[in-house]
């Protein structure tokens, strides 16, 4: 038996179709690994995952965590400083790398004043007063991206992943559907995630187009399978939903050919 290696980048789209979804405690989906044990003879799969915050953080993160943040014991929750500051996915040995728009399309940042390191901040409500105060301080808020910076740091990502660990790269899109979304006139109002999410979608076809990066086309999954049994809110799916999109990452994977070059490499 070979071992196919992924490396994940990505937040709760990425992690509960490749590793595990877990819901209350119990386990609702096994991830890509028992999708390949079943349907592809002589491999079995490891998936190392991280959080990702941002595709500008990425690029900034050095693998160390800064100083003035590690002296501090602020909750981080699901995006701890390791996961945050990590450059693991430029230095890790893989057979492929998968990555996802969702963090580029739904986070905001922060950006220390003068020592430039960004930091994804959740839950600051349930932080000290005195963690709150330094974070106002020596913070400054970064918007969002808009879908130009976004796909600019995503080439940046890849070119430096090709120049270290040039396997393939795939990238998660989004479904643009809400569930309950009712809008008919957008006349008065902002950006809506369903705008958003399209704008994004377009613009990851446009750099598939100019670099080879292969899209796991969230949003033909759902619409093709049905928004309302496989979507939840704008970023989580159910089970089912992580499934079939595992289910299509693994078709994408074979058709790329990273499962021969696994089953043909040396042991």
């Amino acid at each position: 038996m070979q071992r196919l290696t992924l490396f994940a980048k990505g937040n709760v789209d990425v992690h509960d179709t490749l590793h595990s979804c877990r819901i209350g405690g119990a386990l609702r989906w096994n991830g890509i690994s028992d999708v390949i044990r079943k349907n592809y003879s002589g491999l079995t799969a490891r998936v190392r995952h991280e959080t990702w915050t941002r595709s500008d953080a990425l690029l900034a993160a050095t693998g160390s965590v800064p100083d003035s943040l590690a002296a501090r014991d602020v909750p981080l929750g699901s995006y701890p400083a390791s996961s945050q500051f990590s450059d693991a996915i430029f230095t890790t040995a893989s057979d492929a790398v998968i990555l996802s728009i969702q963090p580029d399309v739904t986070s905001s940042m922060l950006r220390h004043r003068t020592e430039g390191y960004y930091l994804y901040a959740p839950d600051i409500a349930n932080w000290r007063s005195e963690d709150r105060a330094w974070l106002r301080q020596d913070f400054e808020t970064l918007g969002l991206l808009t879908p130009e910076q976004s796909m600019s740091n995503l080439a940046a990502i890849v070119e430096r992943l090709r120049a270290v660990n040039d396997v393939p790269v795939l990238v998660y899109n989004l479904s643009f559907i809400m569930p309950g979304d009712v809008v008919h006139c957008h006349m008065g109002l902002d950006e809506t995630y369903p705008t958003r999410i399209r704008r994004f979608n377009l613009a990851l076809v446009e750099l598939s187009q100019e670099i080879g990066i292969s899209i796991i086309d969230v949003d033909a999954v759902v619409a093709r399978h049905g928004t309302d049994r496989l979507k939840l809110d704008t970023v989580h799916l159910t089970p089912e939903g992580y499934e079939q999109v595992t289910y299509e990452t693994a078709r994408v994977l074979d058709d790329i050919g990273v499962f021969d070059s696994v089953r043909n490499r040396d042991p």
